[in-house]
């Protein structure tokens, strides 16, 4: 009986302890919802991403990170200065000018480039450590530079681009006409031709991915593994412990790393085999030096040059193929994407072309003769181009400039914060932090660019007919080096684009790799961000003029 009594206040008890756990649950579920209310309410009129404690912007920046630059322009077109907030550095993103001027020029020794936040390996623009940033890249940024600047690199350079130039027509020649439509992944054959240019100016060697059967290459696949999976380290805030472990994409990464290296080395090794056996053969010695690594390495047997490892040499090579290889293969993409959706641009270029064929025939032949087939015209038009004639393809230039302020090839470049600094809008920026110039939103705000900002409009270059340059800390696209060094092959390679043209109409025509008919950025992988596929339709050898 005493047991049978006991029964009923148990039971008492225990529904007591979970009413009393309800209502706990209850009351944080309210002082949460009501807090998370407060918060949202309080921030209700920020011009910049929601903050939340500890994670910051996160979930925001997350939420975005497939539209990263659009959903910036959406805040810096409101402030020319937004700060994001992350769980153990702010990033400060400026697109005014001034703003630019101030971290670029003014307190340029304030805004180093990241410093070793990716780790050693210089296989991103942005990780070397802060002695190499300032002794090794500085040197081979001016050697770099003296060098363009020089006829004899400048000339093998034309030769070099209009050369690949030349074998990307003669593939998109050989696109089977029998077909109403066929696809082609410009971007691809683009990045081939790059990549092939580059490393025959760079450092001497041909690497063929631009070969007629385009064959796979494990370098150009290793260095975009490599670029990738360091940029997911941005919003990774586990990559270190990913690397430890060699887990996921780290994992990939140290295998890209070894590829690259393994290529790298052995290019050095050859080349400096063939610089020696040429100078004991005392022959052949200015063959030898037409490419940039040559040069590197005759600077580095000098008494305490910063390029007499092989290391230093290896850096200076792969950073060459990151400046020189995805920017441009970019820049053709959106070039010939813009050309092609706006026909009247299209058709002033091609005038301008026709205009300059015809008048380099005149001072080329004697008299105005161009060949009729069409294989043998493409190449003596290839032959009319040079370093200096080209300078006269003033529309194909602001051509050139028009897409980069759209779709610059680098969308957003990050400094490091040495010291505790007020930009000049007024915004206080804090040591370890960065700022972040964004070249992608700068070219589309109407405070910078007028209310026509967002239309293709290369004829905004011209004032009273002659192209004009601008403030390059307005039109950031060049900062890598000098304006005048950088053009060269987005010029030579769609200058060949006015021997596919019908009646002034382009028959090469931009359509969308993916079903979704309303978004003509989207390519088969869901990138809104870069074009990939052009279709070919007709008989391009037709028509040459």
């Amino acid at each position: 009986m005493e047991e049978s009594s006991l029964l009923p206040s148990a039971s008492t008890s225990s529904s007591s302890s979970s009413l009393f756990g309800l209502h706990t649950c209850s009351v944080l579920a309210l002082f949460l919802l009501s807090w998370v209310s407060i918060h949202m309410w309080k921030q209700r009129h920020q011009r910049c991403p929601k903050t939340w404690p500890v994670i910051g912007s996160t979930i925001e920046q997350l939420k975005n990170y497939d539209r990263m630059h659009d959903w910036l322009a959406g805040y810096l077109s409101e402030s020319k200065t937004v700060t994001v907030s992350l769980p153990f550095k702010s990033y400060t993103y400026i697109a005014d000018p001034a703003s630019v001027e101030h971290v670029l020029k003014t307190k340029f020794t304030n805004y180093p480039k990241v410093i070793s936040v990716f780790g050693p390996k210089p296989y991103s623009r942005c990780n070397l450590s802060h002695v190499d940033v300032q002794v090794l890249e500085g040197g081979s940024r001016k050697t770099a530079s003296l060098e363009f600047a020089s006829k004899n690199l400048r000339d093998f350079s034309t030769r070099v681009f209009r050369e690949h130039a030349l074998k990307l027509s003669r593939i998109l020649c050989q696109v089977p006409v029998d077909r109403d439509l066929q696809r082609l992944w410009a971007q691809d054959l683009f990045m081939r031709m790059t990549l092939d240019s580059i490393s025959k100016i760079g450092f001497g060697v041909e690497i063929g991915t631009l070969a007629a059967d385009l064959p796979e290459n494990a370098f150009a696949q290793a260095f975009d593994d490599a670029n990738i999976i360091v940029t997911n380290r941005f919003i990774d805030p586990f990559w270190r412990i990913k690397r430890l472990l060699r887990v996921q994409g780290e994992g990939r990464l140290q295998r890209s790393i070894k590829v690259l290296d393994e290529f790298t080395y052995d290019i050095i090794r050859t080349r400096k085999a063939k610089i020696k056996l040429a100078r004991a053969n005392e022959r052949n010695g200015d063959k030898m030096k037409h490419d940039l690594l040559s040069r590197f390495i005759e600077l580095g047997e000098g008494d305490g040059s910063i390029f007499s490892d092989d290391k230093s040499l290896r850096d200076v090579v792969l950073n060459f193929v990151i400046a020189g290889r995805d920017t441009t293969a970019a820049t053709l993409s959106w070039f010939v994407y813009m050309v092609m959706t706006h026909p009247g641009v299209a058709e002033k270029l091609h005038d301008e072309l026709k205009a300059f064929e015809e008048e380099r025939a005149k001072e080329e032949e004697g008299v105005a003769r161009l060949v009729e087939a069409f294989d043998d015209r493409l190449t003596q038009f290839a032959g009319f181009l040079s370093y200096d004639s080209m300078g006269r393809l003033a529309y194909l230039h602001a051509c050139i400039l028009e897409t980069l302020r759209l779709y610059p090839a680098v969308p957003q470049d990050p400094k490091g914060i040495l010291e505790d600094d007020v930009l000049p809008d007024g915004t206080k920026v804090k040591a370890g932090d960065m700022v972040v110039y964004v070249p992608y939103v700068m070219g589309r705000m109407e405070y910078n660019w007028g209310p026509d900002a967002a239309l293709y409009k290369p004829e905004r270059w011209f004032k009273d007919g002659v192209l004009q340059t601008v403030s390059p800390f307005k039109f950031t696209a060049f900062q890598c080096i000098e304006l005048d060094k950088v053009p060269e092959e987005p010029e030579i390679d769609p200058i060949d684009l006015q021997f596919y043209n019908e009646d002034s109409e382009p028959i090469l025509e931009w359509v969308e790799a993916v079903e979704n008919q309303e978004d003509p950025l989207l390519d088969e992988v869901g990138d809104p961000q870069r074009p990939s596929y052009f279709y070919h339709h007709g008989n391009r050898r037709g028509r040459t003029s």
